[in-house]
């Protein structure tokens, strides 16, 4: 089964950011047109469905080892550690999917046509204010008597 066909804890709100469903999301993503960030968005989702079916794997099978009705001399404490370790890795995988595709989401600009800037024609042109010009030396200088 594709990724496309499974569910993951974050469609709703990629849903909600791009205004379509996933399926359609995946469609438009395989145009010509479409975001970079949608692509990305939708690439970090399909990863987040394997790491999120990974976790659920290793949290199935942690379940069935400590259902109610097992006989407790079949439970291991080395393959509920392994299962432990899985899970660990299972979840540090999910939860960086899911942080990056939210730093995504917060980042990326707003939807619709981009906005282009203004075109200068002309050219930039400088202006500076000159010193003052030297005070002549007797400039203000009062006159005594000439001899």
């Amino acid at each position: 089964m594709s990724v496309t066909d499974k569910t993951s804890s974050q469609d709703s709100l990629l849903e909600q950011t791009f205004g379509a469903p996933v399926r359609e999301l995946y469609t438009q993503a395989s145009g010509r047109d479409a975001s970079a960030a949608l692509r990305r968005a939708l690439e970090l989702r399909s990863f987040l469905v394997v790491a999120e079916e990974q976790v659920a794997w290793v949290r199935d099978r942690v379940h069935e080892a400590t259902a109610a009705d097992r006989d407790m001399s079949e439970l291991s404490a080395d393959d509920l550690r392994f299962d432990a370790q899985w899970l660990e890795a299972a979840l540090a995988g999910r939860n960086g999917y899911v942080a990056a595709l939210g730093q995504l989401l917060r980042t990326m600009p707003p939807p619709g046509p981009v906005p282009r800037r203004p075109v200068r024609l002309t050219q930039p042109t400088t202006t500076t204010a000159l010193p003052p010009a030297p005070a002549d030396i007797r400039a203000g200088a009062v006159r005594g008597p000439r001899p």
